[in-house]
């Protein structure tokens, strides 16, 4: 079985663990992308949580598998209130809740918030919760990863460009 559907079979195990909890989760990062088709490849699961659900989460993807301790050392760019990292069958799961980046100085508060999940996908019999990719294209500049913004910025454009009338020849 491919890795990519691997990811994608876990996603939806963890969506029907999450949504029977009614917990306030969206997918967020490169697997958004890759489900929007801006991106042909995706390295982990990036799940942002409201703050209220992220003891809700770490109970539920604690069964699921394995917690991986915090680093020592954690990435000043961050201060995300709660960063989990699990590892379930095999494959890295992100947990954000309370989401935040530090820009020039500036905190940035990233959380999750429900006027966010711009849209629901239908994964097998699961809905998953997607936050916009235009958002996303905000936090990667932020993060200082130009590269990534400046491909969904292209690929925004692009599907924009496509749902336009052809101009009319004269």
């Amino acid at each position: 079985m491919k890795e990519e559907q691997k990811k994608i079979e876990l996603l939806q195990k963890i969506a029907h663990r999450l949504n029977e909890a009614h917990v306030q989760w969206a997918l967020g990062a490169s697997m958004l992308l890759y489900f929007k088709s801006i991106t042909s490849e995706f390295h982990d699961i990036d799940l942002m949580v409201a703050d209220h659900d992220a003891e809700c989460v770490r109970t539920i993807l604690s069964e699921m598998g394995e917690l991986c301790p915090p680093d020592p050392m954690p990435n000043p760019m961050y201060r995300t209130k709660a960063f989990m990292e699990f590892l379930i069958d095999s494959i890295e799961v992100d947990v954000m809740a309370g989401f935040a980046i530090v820009h020039k100085g500036t905190v940035y508060d990233c959380s999750l918030r429900e006027d966010q999940i711009v849209e629901k996908m239908l994964l097998g019999t699961e809905v998953i919760p997607l936050q916009s990719p235009r958002l996303w294209c905000k936090y990667y500049r932020l993060m200082g990863r130009p590269q990534k913004a400046d491909m969904i910025e292209k690929a925004l454009s692009c599907s924009i460009l496509s749902q336009q009338p052809s101009p009319k020849a004269y």
